[in-house]
């Protein structure tokens, strides 16, 4: 194998395939970046068995291969090449010879034969969608997933697909998120799919670089894929069935009140500063026309400080994970809140201005 680059065509595919590399592997191979050539040009693959992304780039191949070499290493040895200059690539015996200048660099590698294969499943579902859409609809509800839960389907983001709306929601028991978008939706039988905390991460990383205007996103039974004009990425999918979230989100409400997102963001942002570190409570108590925020910890310390709100009810109060209300004002992007308290003490929080997604958190015990 030998091809002719530069640094700078190769750098940021080589960070975007390195960038879903575990550090600490099970296999040495899962270390290393696939790196194949042949007359279309030459991919870059990296995978950790769970997510698998693959840069597929055009340049002068002067003889086909395959390797597979460190991904960290070759990464840190294409930072810190020349910016301008041709870099060669080849294999000479069982090593990858890196040249650039007066520079060269001979680096380990594994057989290609000890590199998993990729899985191919039959896509059921395919998504039309702005690659700005999706993220948001990401980035609007993975806060609320559950970390190394060991009701294992929680530890990712339910996806479910309608006639023209895609929707994400997710859950780590005490809380959760819903959000919604219109998409372009092609729907087979399978309806609803989970997607690994792991997968998530990786494919908002990846569409806040996208600058096309429309993404394909296509699922099987077992992975989702996202393709674009470069890259290609997959993730597996939890094998699990998710929680009936409908049932999980209150309906009506007895006390609504509206304020401003950024203010109460700020005012709560002060207030935390002062909750127990473990539990980070905060008390919320609403009169009319104000909401009055409060908390204390175990040091005898306290701070409390008002909103305005458009509140007429009679005064209720209630106690909530002051974190978990800091990613809901965070996920939100509109200039005003609505809260709606239930009986059992659960708040569902929205933008009343565009209902695109909804919070319900749990209330805690004061």
């Amino acid at each position: 194998m030998n091809f002719v680059t530069t640094k700078e065509a190769l750098l940021k595919p080589l960070q975007q395939v390195a960038g879903v590399i575990e550090r600490r592997q099970t296999l040495p191979v899962l270390a290393n970046v696939l790196v194949v050539a042949n007359d279309q040009g030459v991919q870059l693959t990296g995978t950790d068995l769970e997510v698998e992304m693959t840069a597929s780039l055009s340049m002068d191949v002067h003889a086909p291969g395959s390797v597979t070499v460190p991904a960290r290493k070759l990464l840190e040895i294409w930072r810190q090449l020349p910016d301008s200059g041709q870099v060669s690539v080849a294999v000479e015996g069982d090593q990858v010879v890196v040249r650039a200048g007066r520079f060269r660099s001979a680096l380990s590698t594994l057989p290609v034969t000890d590199y998993p294969k990729p899985e191919l499943t039959v896509p059921e579902i395919s998504v039309e969608v702005g690659p700005k859409a999706l993220r948001k609809l990401l980035d609007q509800t993975a806060f609320a997933m559950a970390q190394q839960d060991v009701r294992f389907f929680l530890n990712g983001m339910l996806l479910e697909f309608g006639s023209g709306y895609l929707r994400s929601v997710a859950t780590d028991g005490h809380r959760l998120a819903l959000a919604n978008v219109s998409a372009s939706v092609t729907v087979g039988t399978l309806k609803q799919i989970i997607v690994p905390r792991k997968g998530v991460s990786e494919l908002i990383r990846l569409l806040g670089e996208v600058e096309q205007e429309f993404v394909r996103v296509e699922v099987g039974s077992s992975h989702l894929r996202l393709e674009l004009a470069e890259l290609s990425f997959s993730t597996k999918l939890i094998d699990g069935r998710f929680p009936d979230y409908d049932r999980v989100i209150p309906r009506g409400g007895d006390h609504v009140a509206l304020g401003e997102r950024i203010e109460f963001a700020q005012v709560l942002g002060r207030i935390s500063i002062f909750s127990n570190e473990k539990y980070r409570a905060a008390r919320l108590r609403f009169s009319p026309g104000v909401v009055m925020l409060s908390a204390n910890n175990a040091e005898h310390e306290s701070a409390e400080e008002s909103c305005d709100v458009e509140f007429d009810g009679e005064s209720t109060e209630a106690g909530f994970n002051s974190g978990y209300l800091q990613d809901v004002m965070g996920a939100l992007s509109g200039r005003r809140v609505r809260f709606t308290l239930h009986l059992n003490g659960s708040a569902v929080i929205e933008d009343p201005d565009v209902e695109d997604a909804l919070y319900v958190i749990m209330p805690m015990k004061l």
